[in-house]
């Protein structure tokens, strides 16, 4: 095994599977199942989920609502994906951890460091919701910072594309994909890999990231297994 302990980074648009909005229960079905299959393995993994299936702050401010409200309202979303995807682990024979950034002591546990490291110790996959507990900073900022507090090996980010390209795959067929990238290269590309904050941050702790595709079963095994799948970006 390539990564012993590795946070992944799933979009709450990946949630919605075929929908328009909302989560999908196959499709939590289907990444449960994956992760239950690299933990039985023996990777340790924590999970960041964002929230853009239910509300995206930065979308509501667009449409004249406050920017700290919708951030907020954005930050709840992603308590409610984590307890849908808790579910889900538990439903695959897992014991997952619900931890969020400000205090909902009925829902999850708070987010305290120690308790999460000892809870990926034993096993145990922990989800952390409520992005930062602040407004004006996403949930690739969230994954970032807590990848690194926990000492994490890497930032898998799954998604629905295979990894990074030159330009927009789904958009332009000639678009070319690449193996592995440089932090340079990310920036003087102007490729979107995540927000630039988060971006930042990852470079400066030297913290790989990896893209791929989550939506491919298999394809989570083989990147902790350290096969050739995705983009690596370090």
């Amino acid at each position: 095994m390539k990564y012993k302990r590795i946070l992944l980074k799933l979009s709450g648009e990946a949630l919605m599977g075929s929908r328009n909005y909302g989560i999908d229960p196959q499709q939590i079905k289907s990444y449960s199942e994956q992760i239950a299959e690299i933990v039985n393995l023996g990777c340790e993994v924590a999970v960041v989920i964002g929230g853009g299936n239910i509300f995206r702050g930065i979308a509501g401010a667009a449409n004249g609502m406050d920017r700290v409200q919708g951030d907020y309202m954005g930050m709840l979303a992603t308590v409610i994906n984590g307890m849908a995807l808790q579910q889900g682990l538990e439903d695959a024979g897992l014991q997952p951890r619900l931890q969020t950034a400000f205090n909902m002591e009925q829902i999850a546990e708070p987010y305290i460091r120690r308790r999460a490291v000892r809870h990926l110790e034993k096993k145990r996959v922990v989800i952390f919701s409520g992005g930062l507990g602040n407004p004006y900073f996403t949930t690739d900022s969230a994954a970032v910072l807590r990848a690194i507090e926990i000492d994490a090996d890497v930032i898998m980010k799954g998604t629905r594309v295979d990894g990074i390209y030159n330009a927009d795959p789904e958009k332009n067929s000639d678009a070319k994909k690449y193996s592995t990238l440089k932090f340079q290269d990310v920036y003087a590309q102007n490729l979107k890999v995540m927000d630039m904050t988060a971006f930042t941050l990852s470079e400066e702790n030297d913290l790989p990231i990896l893209v791929f595709d989550m939506n491919k079963p298999g394809n989570l095994k083989k990147v902790v297994m350290g096969e050739n799948v995705g983009t690596l970006v370090s």
